[in-house]
């Protein structure tokens, strides 16, 4: 059985192609995101553990828990626990760190680096082993920095060069003092580095006469261990932290790989859609490779051959075959993986220098999923060949399926895709961490169940198609008859591109939802014309908002300052508004008392209004971070939302809590609104800072929307995948038919059906089939879509459902184009055939 397998895979080569490719391009996918994700982790591993070369033991502030009506506290690693640090046994020496964002433009006057990865922090000394120097000399002042080479080299500055940065707002000229070199995998991945003198750099980062760690080097012959030991003994346990220099490496390692575990399970998730989809051909591969050895099969059950070895020559053959597409799809992903690495580059950013890392555990996963996934594919048309009596087979009476069977598969589908729908529309009431997993279950049930009643429902869909057909006369009358003598293939063959075109649909119809819903919060909440931030996102200096209300035109403009507070035991986020100015940069709608902020009075969203029991005159006390409380009075109740949410207090109240006061947006409304001219104006008042962004309303959108588009984009590409399958899929299931019916097709010819008008049969079929799973992908997708709509609008008041009509059209367009391609050599094959040789075809 086994010669009897290996022959017939053989024979079959042109006939498995397709199979083999289906299942090389999942298997590729799968281990091409491995190697890539291997590789990425295993440089940023080795770059980052580098930076603790010179780290035996870090020792950091201990947050401290709140308490009661106490708010939780950092403290303050100061000069005098570092000088205690440095004098303990087995210590050398002991270095102060300070870091914090800061934004070097370039000489264009553009950020460098990347917003995240723009970092600042202190240079130690006059020579900081940290940092070693190119060129320069360290720097010794206010009007000094220095810069990291990969940084100068990219911008084009050189020492003695003057730079503009920003680290919370005002614009600073300093001087580059010197260049260094870093082991930072930040500036590795394409980041900038910018470091202060000591004194600087504190009073920079709010941090005047402390740090944020003290690294401490080790004595010559004193281990990290013994070293942290001496430092737990001699520095206060309550307040600070110690770790060992290889603790940080192993910590920042698993940073590092759970970071990546995030790309490489969304990765790998489309790679199982890919493979998911080529299931299809390959079931579809071997249920007609048997279908067209039932005669062949059925005698070697005549000689003895037994159900369990007929099952077992079967499986040989998808055995064969999947470790050919295992061992070839594993060659592609490797070469994936090293196209993957190389895309970062062409698109800005540098990732560590590093081998490429092909694992055991890469080559095992890989051989294992093709062939796997190949064998388990092909076991139910084993296993149903199996079961057919010889003389049966002989005799061709297993052909059609029974009344039985079909009735049992549209029975089970009918329970599977209602029990599908009921599941997601059960989810759609939930909220939206309960409904996630409600939904997804759903999903699966439905896509289940309608897989299963494709074939019946490829009938009516198909005879739909009819008077369209007609027009092309006998090719269209023979493509349709076609499409559904074989419901079961057609399903098989439909189902495949339907699944891509399912979640493409659905994640198009969310993005654009989502997309309209943020402009429609965005234009109902704020009044402002602009809003100024970071381009961190991070911390703005309050000397931004004072720039700002001072410049020409502006009528208003309010800051939002965020405090800590403790409110009936829990901790509570505070935002601080100008209570005169915030009603008119606002349009919250207020569903008890009135949008007033002054004095004690406050306002707070409908969340926190019903979390405490509060409503319009209701007071509480909350106690700030300086140990001091207040008895504050809710004014107004009102609907918050992604952009203005929490309780809103006047800053002249909030303010002197504040240790070290910081804004994270400023509203502004100016006499003249939004206009090119007016937002060129703010921006030259903030000094053109490469630090800040000002945006009104269509800025904020266009922004969301990028970052949209650029979702989609990837998942379409992603996607784009599976869609290449389902495309191999209905080439296979043409070919594959197209030998089948080569008797039948050398008749027609014979009977007066020239070459063009089979080549015409044929695409239309393919045509025919392609369009099914279309219609049935987007039907499902924009279903998907509104349930997953419906779950968000429990967060989102301004949800929407927006259906995207022309995209739809598009994808719909693109399945009939899939099909035309799809049908280009089969019907060429086709209509090729010799017509007295295809007559005479068993």
């Amino acid at each position: 059985m086994f010669r009897t397998a290996l022959r017939n895979v053989l024979a079959h080569k042109a006939r498995l192609l397709m199979t083999v490719l289906a299942v090389m391009l999942g298997v590729a996918f799968v281990s091409g995101t491995l190697v890539f994700t291997n590789t990425i982790s295993d440089a940023y591993q080795k770059s980052s553990a580098k930076g603790f070369d010179r780290v035996d033991v870090a020792v950091r502030p201990e947050y401290q828990d709140s308490e009661g009506d106490k708010v939780g506290t950092t403290p303050r690693l100061t000069r005098a626990l570092l000088d205690k640090a440095a004098k303990v046994p087995g210590a050398a020496s002991a270095t102060g760190v300070v870091t914090g964002f800061t934004a070097l433009a370039d000489k264009d006057g553009k950020l460098v680096g990347g917003d995240w990865q723009s970092a600042g922090g202190n240079y130690w000394g006059t020579e900081d082993p940290r940092y070693p120097l190119v060129s320069g000399h360290a720097p010794r002042n206010g009007h000094e920095v220095a810069i990291d080479s990969a940084t100068a080299q990219r911008a084009g500055y050189r020492v003695g060069d003057t730079v503009r940065l920003s680290v919370d707002g005002p614009v600073l000229t300093p001087t580059v003092s010197g260049i260094f070199t870093t082991d930072d995998g930040n500036v590795a991945a394409g980041g900038s580095l910018t470091l202060f003198d000591t004194a600087t750099a504190q009073s920079l980062f709010g941090k005047k006469g402390t740090y944020d760690e003290i690294d401490v080097q080790a004595a010559p012959g004193t281990g990290q261990a013994a070293l942290k030991a001496e430092l737990d003994k001699a520095l206060p346990a309550k307040l600070v932290d110690t770790t060992t220099g290889r603790q940080l490496a192993d910590d920042q390692a698993e940073a590092i790989s759970s970071s990546m575990s995030g790309l490489k399970q969304g990765l790998l998730v489309f790679a199982g859609i890919a493979l998911f989809v080529g299931t299809f051909i390959i079931a579809n591969t071997f249920t007609m490779l048997v279908a067209q050895r039932t005669r062949e099969l059925a005698l070697l059950r005549a000689v003895g051959a037994s159900r369990r070895q007929v099952t077992r020559s079967v499986l040989l053959e998808a055995f064969a075959v999947g470790a050919v597409a295992g061992v070839a799809g594993l060659a592609a992903g490797v070469g994936i993986g090293a196209g993957l690495r190389s895309l970062l580059g062409s698109f800005g950013a540098s990732v560590p220098d590093g081998p490429l890392v092909i694992s055991p555990g890469t080559v095992v996963t890989a051989l294992a999923v093709g062939i796997l996934i190949t064998m388990l594919a092909a076991w139910l048309p084993g296993r149903r060949a199996a079961k057919i009596p010889p003389v049966a087979a002989m005799s061709s009476v297993h052909a059609q399926a029974t009344a039985k069977s079909l009735v049992l598969r549209n029975t089970l589908g009918s329970l599977f895709a209602a029990a599908g729908v009921a599941t997601v529309l059960a989810g759609t009431r939930m909220d939206a961490d309960t409904g996630q997993g409600v939904m997804g279950i759903g999903a699966v049930l439905l896509i289940i169940g309608v897989f299963i009643l494709t074939p019946l429902l490829s009938r009516p869909l198909i005879a739909a198609a009819a008077p369209v057909l007609r027009a092309f006369g006998v090719s269209g009358k023979l493509a349709r008859q076609n499409s559904v003598r074989n419901p079961r293939r057609t399903a098989a063959t439909a189902s495949a591109l339907m699944i891509g075109l399912t979640l493409i649909t659905g994640m198009t119809v969310m993005a654009g939802s989502l997309q309209q819903s943020i402009d429609k919060m965005a234009s109902s909440a704020i009044r402002a014309d602009y809003v100024v931030s970071m381009a961190n996102r991070g911390p703005l200096s309050p000397e931004v908002e004072k720039k700002l209300a001072a410049a020409d035109g502006v009528t208003a403009s309010s800051p939002l300052r965020n405090g800590e507070s403790r409110i009936d035991g829990g901790t509570q986020y505070l935002t601080g508004v100008d209570g005169a100015a915030i009603g008119k940069l606002t349009d919250l709608k207020v569903t008890d008392g009135s949008f007033t902020v002054g004095g004690t009075r406050v306002v707070v969203d409908e969340d926190r209004a019903e979390q405490h029991g509060w409503k319009a005159g209701s007071r509480f006390t909350a106690h700030f971070e300086d140990g001091k409380a207040a008895r504050l009075t809710v004014a107004g109740v009102y609907e918050g939302n992604d952009m203005l949410n929490g309780i809103i207090l006047d800053n002249k109240v909030l303010t002197p809590h504040l240790t070290d006061p910081a804004d994270m947006q400023v509203m502004v409304k100016t006499a003249a609104g939004a206009s090119d001219a007016v937002k060129d104006r703010l921006e030259k008042a903030l000094g053109t800072n490469p630090a800040i962004k000002v945006q009104d309303k269509q800025d904020i959108s266009n922004e969301i929307a990028q970052m949209f588009t650029l979702m989609l984009n990837m998942v379409y590409g992603l996607l784009g995948m599976a869609v290449i399958v389902a495309v191999l899929g209905v080439i296979n299931t043409l070919a594959m038919s197209v030998f089948e019916r080569a008797q039948e097709i050398g008749m027609l010819r014979a009977i007066g059906l020239d070459r063009r008008a089979v080549k015409r049969m044929v695409r239309l079929e393919s045509l025919v089939i392609s369009l099914f799973g279309g219609v049935l992908g987007i039907g499902l997708g924009v279903f998907f879509g509104w349930a997953a709509g419906e779950l968000l609008g429990t967060k989102m008041p301004t949800y929407e459902l927006v259906l995207p009509w022309g995209r739809m059209a598009v994808f719909l367009l693109l399945a009939g184009v899939v099909g035309v391609l799809a049908a280009l050599w089969p019907a060429r094959r086709a209509a090729r055939l010799n017509m007295l040789t295809a007559i005479k075809a068993e």
